[in-house]
């Protein structure tokens, strides 16, 4: 390890980051996975960038903890912004955890799920629709940010002309879970949850009095409850009805701006995946690898344990850095290169232990609609050139300060499902 390196390992403290890690954090972690695996920062905490060790803490449920309680307190006070992170499906272990999970997975139905598709489609059609008549356009305030709102607003049947506030509400919201704010971001955030709540109410009571289809109203759903009887109390269903709303805005947003931007980056692998569009799966797999939407988890150790050599006593924050862990040479082979890989496999892309969530239930609608944004879009322009709509050239351009949007806020969404955002939030 060079000097520079080992200076960057030294010196890392994670309240106190600077704009050149912003810019580009991956030679810090590198220089941390070489050096300093399992670093412990100067406010006590540990930081952790290997691949095994951040597996090993996500799997031992026994010594990590997820609830945020006892961390969350001292930052939000008695708030609403405590109150709502506190009552998260995220923030909490068994058995709330698993409760609230069953009872939100039960909502959504393969057909609620499946139900979303046309109008998906039409939205991403029509939005392209809208950029082909501009000679530059905003990757992510005029494609990528407008999917997640529409699709968590279709899932809870949020009128349309009432969704507008919902994207501000949710970036308040998760900007107040940044390692370190100040008073003017605690206001932001308690405020936005104090008026996303009377706006759930409302919402909640309107569809007390007139339900929606169960099959395919995920509000409707939740209302109702199992067949059994069980169903979430008020407060949980308002809370995480925002969690739902909020979870995937900005991860899928930042999937879709880094994974097209990783893209342009990267034309051979582009023209590949135009050439053979059934790779979607896995290219969006590497994409979130290789640009880690989510760049920060944390956990609260409850039970003496170690982790690389180090004792880590009861008590402990430990920071689960995510974004190393995606690109640690010894978990995954060419970490530092976005490429095609497994055929039939995604690459080793770090899983939570809620693993199982991505892939069903609550992970699909961000799955189904990254899934299709993407290609949609590469198939759109190809399609376009090929039939000679726009002469060559003359293809809207992604203007610089896009790519700059994603460079610098590399956002980092509080959410276990393995959807992630960019600038630094932890779950």
């Amino acid at each position: 390890m060079n000097g520079h390196a080992r200076e960057l390992a030294d010196g890392f403290d994670l309240e106190k980051l600077t704009p050149e890690f912003y810019a580009d954090p991956y030679p810090t972690y590198r220089a941390l996975r070489e050096s300093a695996p399992v670093k412990r920062l100067p406010n006590g905490c540990y930081f952790l960038t290997r691949y095994d060790d951040l597996i090993a803490a996500y799997k031992n449920t026994k010594a990590f903890s997820s609830d945020k309680k006892k961390e969350f307190l001292p930052k939000y006070g008695n708030s609403l912004l405590y109150e709502h992170h506190t009552t998260s499906l995220v923030f909490n272990d068994p058995p709330a955890h698993t409760r609230v999970r069953r009872l939100i997975m039960g909502a959504l139905s393969p057909r609620a799920i499946a139900g979303m598709e046309p109008d998906l489609i039409a939205l991403v059609d029509s939005l392209l629709d809208r950029i082909e008549t501009r000679d530059r356009f905003e990757l992510i305030g005029d494609f990528a940010s407008a999917i997640p709102v529409e699709v968590i607003g279709n899932l809870l049947d949020v009128p349309h002309d009432e969704r507008e506030p919902l994207r501000d509400w949710s970036l308040a919201i998760l900007g107040a879970l940044e390692p370190v704010i100040g008073k003017e971001a605690f206001d932001r955030g308690n405020n936005a949850v104090k008026d996303f709540l009377a706006y759930l109410e409302t919402l909640v009571e309107r569809r007390r009095k007139k339900p929606g289809n169960p099959e395919r109203d995920v509000l409707t759903r939740l209302i109702q409850g199992e067949d059994n009887g069980e169903r979430l109390t008020a407060k949980e269903l308002l809370h995480n009805c925002i969690f739902l709303l909020n979870a995937g805005h900005e991860t899928t947003t930042n999937l879709i701006g880094n994974g097209l931007v990783t893209l342009s980056q990267n034309p051979d692998q582009k023209q590949r995946l135009i050439a053979q569009p059934e790779l979607i799966k896995t290219a969006v797999e590497e994409m979130l690898r290789y640009e880690s939407s989510n760049q920060l988890g944390n956990r609260m150790i409850v039970e003496e344990t170690e982790l690389g050599g180090i004792k880590l006593p009861a008590g402990t924050l430990v920071t689960l850095c995510i974004g190393a862990a995606n690109r640690d040479p010894r978990a995954i082979p060419q970490p530092r290169s976005f490429r095609r890989r497994a055929h039939t496999e995604p690459p080793p892309r770090l899983r939570h232990r809620r693993a199982s969530m991505r892939r069903h239930g609550a992970g699909a609608p961000r799955r189904r609609h990254r899934d299709l944004a993407v290609p949609q879009t590469l198939a759109e322009l190809r399609a376009r050139r090929r039939a000679g709509a726009r002469r060559a050239g003359a293809l809207p351009r992604l203007p610089q300060r896009a790519l700059q949007h994603q460079r610098i806020r590399r956002h980092i969404v509080a959410c276990e499902f393995g959807w992630r955002h960019t600038s630094l939030w932890r779950n």
